[in-house]
């Protein structure tokens, strides 16, 4: 089985890395580094080394000019030691069969660097965004979520609802046109959606969607499947007792299997 090397980015105001490595490192990965972009410029890591890139949440930059633009910009337009682009490097990662876990703030680069959705299979080219929430607030609270079955996702296969803490002020999607809209439903990009707890079914009441965001939509993947970008946060539900009714002998699906399920992939390849 192929071994599994994951990278963890952090700084400029990622703070949720360690709970990222943590969940990689229960979750089946063989070896989990935690590196500041500093060292993907500086040359000390390479991100061809690994094949699994997780992108934490946080808030990059303070959220100046809109969550994750500044930090877009960077990976656009940054160079390592020997001149070349990182988002050459970031393109041969995901062409040499990596995959790309977003989370929260990850899931805010994800879209502006252009990642996702990739509708058509145009990668970095920006196609939606994540504009600020419906209730004009900062939410934070757990949420249920649904599965779409027809995704090509690799990291929801064989999960069918799942129940995640969300804590954003910035969450709700918004396509640059509906045709855009429209192709990214019809070819199964939706992969979560905020679901009412009893039903199952997406829904767009408050606060069961705490961002108002159309369809429902909590996370969202590319046609290969390999990149998953999600406002909920899997890796802060990474043991029973992260349940906050886990007193009361309340328990649901570990939100770790997302990430075991990404393992297993590139395991099995």
């Amino acid at each position: 089985m192929a071994h599994v090397k994951t990278l963890v980015i952090t700084g400029y105001g990622t703070n949720c890395e360690v709970e990222s490595a943590h969940a990689a490192n229960v979750s089946g990965s063989d070896a989990t580094d935690v590196v500041y972009f500093s060292d993907l410029t500086a040359g000390r890591v390479k991100l061809v080394e690994y094949n699994f890139l997780i992108f934490p949440g946080g808030f990059l930059d303070g959220d100046d000019l809109g969550a994750a633009q500044a930090a877009a910009l960077r990976w656009r337009y940054a160079k390592n030691r020997d001149g070349e682009p990182l988002v050459d490097r970031l393109k041969l990662f995901f062409e040499q069969g990596g995959i790309i876990l977003g989370i929260c703030n990850g899931f805010q680069l994800l879209v502006k660097l252009g990642l996702l959705p990739a509708v058509g299979e145009a990668y970095f080219e920006r196609q939606v965004s994540l504009a600020n929430n419906a209730s004009a607030r900062f939410e934070d609270r757990w949420v249920h979520l649904t599965v779409n079955p027809k995704s090509p996702c690799v990291f929801t296969r064989g999960l069918d609802r799942l129940y995640l803490p969300v804590r954003h002020g910035e969450g709700r999607i918004v396509a640059r046109d509906q045709a855009t809209f429209d192709a990214m439903v019809a070819a199964d990009l939706v992969a979560l959606q905020y679901a009412d707890a009893e039903t199952g079914e997406p829904t767009m009441e408050y606060p069961a969607n705490p961002n108002g965001s159309p369809l429902a939509i909590a996370g969202l993947t590319d046609p290969s499947g390999r990149i998953l970008g999600l406002m909920p946060h899997p890796e802060a539900y990474n043991h029973p007792t992260n349940h906050p009714g886990w007193t009361r002998g309340e328990t649901s699906r570990l939100g770790v299997e997302l990430v075991r399920n990404g393992i297993d992939w590139l395991k099995a390849q």
